[in-house]
């Protein structure tokens, strides 16, 4: 071979890896600023990226910050084809480490976000050190990002980070006011039987009551920041290319059937914890806010199969101190071993204190931590139930692993997924929202010993058994995945 040939042979090879860097897919994600919006955001994002795209995560200002200081600075350093970028959240500046006030936050959200994120978006645009932006994904409820890659002619996406059934839930909201049903007069209404009201007429919902509509609609003015914030937001959802979800065919089939009616182009691609495991990762990319307890893990090995209660209100929930006390006297009451995620905001305006004498009761039994990573301790074969909010990625996490749940839901669509579980999915049980320690004792001991708990657990593991074939290869949660590349991005 001669050296022009040689040389001719250096420069198409240089030219065809020019090609692919430019043709290369850079997805921008941007969730909104909450834990339970973030992971399952980063989860999509990490399949992406083992999929050969570039991805831009941007996350606000607050907890870019909030990230720092829970895993250092090197997490948010990234890697060369998974950056991370931030905008502001328009609210003032703040160290506090915990979830911001949701109603300012959306507020601020919808007021500001928009101009800086067609900034950020422009700018990578016009770099020639990244491929050029090929999809946004925007998470359900930062639909400003699909507004910002509509001008600028980008393709995009929606991730639903929370619910189906809570999806359609929000899609009621201007129904709920055409019938006459909200706004309340007074707030007679908590405690006066209405909220039992039976709603017969959503399609896809069975069984479902007024209080299990997402809990904004319990307002006596329409003008509510998140009464409007959030029905606007999933509406707003229907204008986009496509609605991914994080949940599987079988688990939602019903309501996921009403919600095609309206909007056809919907990808079940979960649970994303699930359908990551075939696809490598980069362990560095982490996306806990607050700083993970290692040693959750080495406690939970010293105790025996399905012996342990694991207790984690989420990234939101706040509570009385009161109802901290009833939930750690029941606890200690039930004589079960615990893992208790107590985060340092968990209770409202104070720090959470707990009497000595509750420490010397749970000495040998009960281990409390400021926070883990709950998809590894929900795998854990000590894990015997799950007393939990009935967040989303909660609710997804432990169907994934077997694990039945105790719930007390605190806002938005909780009530939805804890009605749904303790009905339709029949793996849970529910407390009262007057939490007493009486209530707990009795339900952690029924779902540990008693004759329901072993029916809840045995349908928890044929849920289990339904997610992982769903998201095997050629399940209906990878075939999606796969699907959204051909059809979407």
């Amino acid at each position: 071979m001669s050296s022009f040939q040689v040389f001719g042979k250096y420069e198409r090879e240089m030219m065809s890896s020019v090609e692919q860097a430019t043709k290369k897919g850079h997805a921008v994600f941007v969730p909104y600023p909450a834990q339970g919006h973030v992971n399952p955001m980063m989860q999509l994002a990490k399949l992406l990226h083992s999929r050969g795209f570039h991805i831009t995560f941007v996350n606000t200002e607050f907890n870019h910050n909030r990230l720092i200081r829970s895993n250092g600075p090197d997490s948010v350093k990234g890697i060369p084809d998974f950056v991370f970028e931030t905008i502001p959240d328009g609210l003032p500046p703040s160290d506090k480490d915990g979830t911001q006030d949701i109603p300012a936050l959306c507020d601020s959200i919808k007021k500001t976000c928009f101009g800086p994120f067609k900034e950020l978006v422009t700018k990578i645009n016009s770099s020639s050190q990244v491929p050029q932006v090929t999809c946004i994904v925007a998470d359900g409820v930062m639909t400003f990002g699909c507004k910002v890659a509509r001008e600028l002619g980008i393709p995009e996406v929606v991730l639903w980070t929370a619910s189906a059934c809570g999806f359609m839930g929000y899609l009621q909201y201007n129904e709920l006011v055409k019938r006459g049903m909200i706004p309340f007069k007074d707030e007679n209404f908590m405690h006066d039987g209405t909220l039992d009201t039976p709603i017969d007429w959503i399609p896809g919902m069975k069984n479902v009551r007024l209080k299990d509509i997402p809990s904004f609609i319990r307002v006596t003015d329409l003008s509510d920041i998140l009464f409007n914030y959030l029905g606007s937001e999933a509406r707003s959802c229907l204008n986009s290319s496509a609605i991914l979800f994080n949940t599987f065919d079988e688990f939602e089939h019903e309501v996921l059937e009403g919600i095609s009616i309206m909007f056809p182009n919907i990808y079940t691609i979960g649970p994303l914890n699930l359908l990551g495991r075939h696809f490598p990762e980069s362990k560095s990319l982490n996306s806990n806010l607050w700083k993970e307890d290692a040693k959750c893990s080495e406690w939970l090995d010293k105790k025996k199969p399905n012996s342990v209660v694991y207790v984690n209100y989420g990234s939101i929930t706040m509570m009385t101190d009161q109802h901290l006390v009833e939930f750690a006297w029941g606890l200690a009451n039930s004589k079960q071993p615990f893992l208790w995620i107590v985060r340092a905001d968990v209770v409202k305006g104070d720090s959470p204190i707990l009497p000595d004498e509750f420490f010397e009761e749970i000495k040998d039994r009960g281990y409390i931590a400021g926070w883990c990573a709950q998809d590894q301790v929900l795998a854990h074969p000590s894990v015997g139930v799950f007393l939990t909010h009935s967040g989303w990625n909660s609710t997804i996490e432990s169907i994934s692993h077997g694990v039945p749940v105790i719930c007390w839901p605190f806002f938005a669509e909780q009530q939805t997924n804890c009605r749904y579980s303790c009905t339709t999915w029949e793996i849970g049980m529910e407390v009262s929202p007057d939490v007493k320690r009486d209530e707990i004792e009795a339900l952690v001991k029924e779902m540990m010993e008693g004759e329901g708990g072993i029916k809840k657990r045995e349908k928890a593991k044929e849920w289990k058994k339904k997610a992982i074939e769903a998201t095997d290869v050629v399940g209906s949660s990878y075939n999606n995945f796969e699907r959204l590349f051909k059809e979407v991005l």
